[in-house]
Formats: C-alpha cells, sequence, structure tokens
C-alpha cells in the first residue's frame, strides 16, 4: 500500500527550479531512499513534504488523501517526523528531557516529570533502544545523539520518518549501527524515507530508490535490480569512473614535516601532532569531523601559530613565516571552506584565477603596473586547461556552481607549480562528475613527484587516494593505517579506541 505520494511537486527559488514537477510513491513499511547529487533537489523536496517549504505547485497524499503541510506543525500531527542532518539537541539537558522537550506531559501547569519519564521509558522497551536517559545530551557521542534525535520523532507520533544525510558525521560503528535501527524500525512497521548520496549506503538500507538529476526525477528502481554503475549514472547523466590505479611512487625525500606540535584553543588544541609528506605521496588525514583537523590544517598553512613544535618544509624551519611566504616556497592550499578562504564571490573568475598571485612578474608591466592582455591570456587558459564552465573570464564567481568555483581555487594553487599542496575536504559539496575530476588532479600531483597532504571526512575519498592514512581523534594523531586496512580498523581509531583493545 502507497502512504506517501508526492505528485507534480515544483519549488522555485528565484529563477532557479530546485524541484520540477516531481513524482514519488513510497509504500508503508519500506525503506525507500532518495538518492542524487548534491543539489539535486533531494533536501528541498523532504522539506517540502515536512512542511519547511511550501510548494509552488503539485500536491501531497496520505494513504490516498490528500493534505496540506504549511509548517511541520501540520507534519507531525499527520505523522511524520525528520531527522536532520545538523542535530539539534540542547545538549546540557537529559536524554529524556530532549526526547519530550515541546511535548512534555504536564500536571495543571507544571510538567510532570515522572509521567515524562516512564513514558520515554515505554518507549525504548517498544523500539529495543538501549540509552542512558539521566546523562546530558552533550555527553553522548555523535551516534548516540542521533538516535535520541530518532526518538523524539517517534515520541511525537510519527509512522513515516525522513532522514536527511543522517551519516555524515558518523564513524563507520556508528553508520553500521544506525543501518542497524533502521532496520528494526522498519521491522516494527515504520516507513523510512532516507535521503543520501552514498551509494554504499543505499544498497545497505534501502528497498526501493528514486534518483534525482538537476531537480527532476530520473527513475524509481527496486535496489535489488541496481547496480552502483547503474546508479551512479542516473545521477550523473554519463558513464562515472569509481576506481583508481594505486600507484606506489613515494621517494625517501621529506617535503613536509610536522615534528611535536602543540596549540593552544580556540578549536581542538593539537596534542603532540607529528607527520611527514614524502615526495610522490599523499598522506591521508582521516577522522570524525571536529577532532582538530581544520586546526591542523592551520597549522600546515602558517594561519595558527604553534605553542610546541616546528614546520618543516624542504628541511627548513618555516614555523615562523606567514602564509603568503610558504606559498611564494612553493606550497599550496586548497581550503575546506572556499568561500571563506579561497575565493571572493563577487570578483570575476579571472581576478579568482589571481589572487594572491597579482603581483608576481608574470602579471606586471614594470612595478606598478598590471599587464592585463597577460592576465587575460591566462584565465583562458586556466579555464579550459580545467574545464571550467564559465559565461566568459569576467563573469562574477558567485554565478558558476560550487563545482567550478572548486575548478578555479584548484587551478590557481596548482597553477605556479608547487611542490606541496594541502588539500582540504576538496571535493565536500560537488557533484560526482566534478568529485571524479578533481580526484584525477589530486592524482596527477603526486604522479609529478610532489607531495599531497589530504584532510577529507569521506573516508572512501582518503582511502581511494592515500598512500598512508593517519587518523585523528581528539587532537591527536590516533594511529596509522593502510589504505586497505579494513573499515572496522578505522572506525575503532576514529572513535578513539586503541586497535590492540579490539
Amino acid at each position: 500500500m502507497v502512504v506517501l505520494s508526492v505528485r507534480g511537486l515544483t519549488k522555485r527559488f528565484g529563477e532557479v527550479v530546485a524541484n520540477d514537477h516531481i513524482d514519488l510513491d513510497v509504500e508503508e513499511g519500506e525503506i525507500h531512499g532518495l538518492l542524487g547529487e548534491n543539489g539535486a533537489g533531494k533536501s528541498v523536496l523532504s522539506s517540502c513534504i515536512y512542511g519547511l517549504y511550501r510548494p509552488d505547485e503539485g500536491r501531497i497524499f496520505l494513504r490516498g488523501h490528500e493534505v496540506h503541510i504549511a509548517s511541520p506543525f501540520d507534519a507531525i500531527r499527520l505523522g511524520i517526523g525528520m531527522v536532520h542532518q545538523h542535530l539539534t539537541l540542547v545538549p546540557h539537558l537529559r536524554v529524556w528531557e530532549n526526547i519530550v522537550l515541546g511535548r512534555e506531559p504536564r500536571r495543571g501547569l507544571r510538567v510532570d516529570r515522572v509521567r515524562a519519564f516512564a513514558e520515554v521509558e515505554r518507549l525504548l522497551e517498544e523500539t529495543g533502544f538501549r540509552l542512558d536517559l539521566a546523562k546530558n545530551a552533550g555527553e553522548l557521542p555523535i551516534g548516540v545523539q542521533q538516535r535520541v534525535e530518532i526518538l523524539k520523532v517517534l515520541f511525537r507520533g510519527a509512522e513515516i520518518l525522513i532522514l536527511d544525510e543522517p551519516t555524515a558525521v558518523l564513524t563507520p560503528q556508528e553508520v553500521d549501527q544506525l543501518i542497524e535501527t533502521l532496520h528494526r524500525l522498519k521491522a516494527q512497521g515504520k516507513t523510512i524515507l532516507f535521503i543520501s548520496h552514498k551509494l554504499r549506503e543505499i544498497f545497505a538500507l534501502c528497498d526501493r530508490v528514486t534518483v534525482l538529476r538537476r531537480g527532476k526525477k530520473v527513475g524509481t528502481l527496486p535496489v535489488s535490480s541496481a547496480t552502483p554503475q547503474m546508479l551512479a549514472e542516473m545521477m550523473v547523466g554519463r558513464k562515472v569512473f569509481f576506481e583508481f590505479p594505486r600507484e606506489r611512487l613515494a621517494k625517501e625525500e621529506v617535503l613536509f614535516e610536522l615534528s611535536h606540535v602543540f596549540t593552544d584553543p580556540p578549536g581542538v588544541p593539537l596534542q603532540d601532532v607529528s607527520l611527514k609528506v614524502h615526495a610522490g605521496e599523499i598522506l591521508g588525514i582521516a577522522g570524525v569531523e571536529g577532532n582538530g583537523q581544520s586546526e591542523l590544517a592551520e597549522v600546515v598553512v602558517g594561519l595558527r601559530k604553534p605553542k610546541k613544535g616546528k614546520v618543516i618544509f624542504r628541511g627548513r624551519d618555516i614555523t615562523a613565516i606567514p602564509p603568503k611566504g610558504r606559498i611564494l616556497q612553493g606550497m599550496a592550499h586548497i581550503p575546506e571552506d572556499r568561500h571563506r578562504r579561497g575565493v571572493i564571490l563577487d570578483f570575476s573568475v579571472k581576478e579568482n584565477l589571481l589572487l594572491g598571485f597579482e603581483t608576481e612578474p608574470p602579471f606586471r608591466k614594470g612595478r606598478m603596473t598590471l599587464d592585463f592582455a597577460r592576465i587575460r591570456d591566462f584565465a583562458r587558459q586556466k579555464i579550459q586547461e580545467f574545464g571550467i564552465v564559465t559565461p566568459g573570464e569576467d563573469t562574477p564567481l558567485r554565478f558558476l556552481s560550487g563545482g567550478n568555483q572548486q575548478k578555479v581555487v584548484v587551478a590557481r594553487e596548482l597553477a605556479f607549480h608547487p611542490l606541496f599542496v594541502l588539500a582540504c575536504q576538496p571535493t565536500r559539496g560537488l557533484d560526482v562528475a566534478a568529485t571524479e575530476y578533481l580526484r584525477h588532479i589530486l592524482l596527477g600531483v603526486k604522479r609529478e613527484g610532489k607531495g599531497v597532504l589530504l584532510i577529507s571526512a569521506d573516508l572512501d575519498e582518503v582511502r581511494a587516494l592515500s598512500d598512508r592514512v593517519l587518523v585523528m581523534y581528539e587532537g591527536r594523531i590516533a594511529g596509522e593505517l593502510s589504505p586497505e586496512s579494513d573499515e572496522y580498523q578505522f572506525g575503532l581509531l576514529m572513535g578513539g579506541k586503541v586497535l590492540h583493545e579490539a
């Protein structure tokens, strides 16, 4: 029986059509995957179903009856709940208090705490969840916090659960636990709409999958009849190559080194971090986000000064050298937040391709004058070389897609032949095609005998590209693994466990 139907749903933001006449049928008791690249329209569609957005056109049906969902309150009243990618728990409240928050049973004007606690305990028994209800939510691991979010939705009577990219900040073990939890809820008769861009999760979890591309529905099919290649082609519209040749090219020469680095707050303090990147090597940094990766990157490029320890490049101590000086010595930086540290959106493509290098000799005529003809030729060359899709070099960068903005950053950072590249979350927010392209670019840097320090929250990416992998946990290097090590070992280190304890 179809429990949730969407017909002709369209949602526009100005001239952008985020959802274009989408039809969707979700059957009762199934886990239905909603698959697509970033920007395909998945989250907008789910937000319309949950009442966060009002569709411009289209109709929504529950069990054959048309419903009008003007707000999340309407959705909850109709038995639809949503667990968002970014968790909404109040850290200093206890688990049971978070679950009942906003729906507290009352005795007169006061919250009936005894009854509230009893109702949450009963919900735990019904679902088979194990939680310490008296603990503060902020003390729980992220994976356990997510279970609390699911319980919040169930406490409000949800029969249909929408989960929006729920695995973004989970370790592999926590992903497995989430999948087990959702299978248990399905067995109890719940219907789940699972939103993801990760093929592995769709195959591990879903009964059927609907694929979106550029705001339009491409198709719906049983997962059992699909292959990863098939779904990837539906997402992108062309053949996609998942496998990258693993070449051992590392030399003895150490290009970059951190030696016993400590840092102070703000952020996660680094504690005795040491690493070496050799010529012809990609060294990967894995870990759940928020464990010191951003702080590590800031130390590498000179944006954060260590309290103790040394930063060494090509055998020279550069700890006191600022970012510009490091760039001029042959370092490049692809920042994790390109809008904050990589581009100026209101500048043109041409100007962004030149940022930081505009006063260098190739682009100067004399001491004070820029060579605009040479700058234009340089920009056109990079646009062609990196396949940057833009109306022209004078187009403001904000009008380019995320993938093309990132290509501008990469083109600029590699234009002056750096010896060492720090790549932070280089494919975050990019579609499959742009991701595939940029990964090949990084492998090309390695083949040229240069060094790459790759920091990524995407464990699959780290394992696919790296020659060695260091795992970070709470500001420390928890351990080193081969990229061929099994996912379980990575998960242990990412969760702060010591491998020999397992």
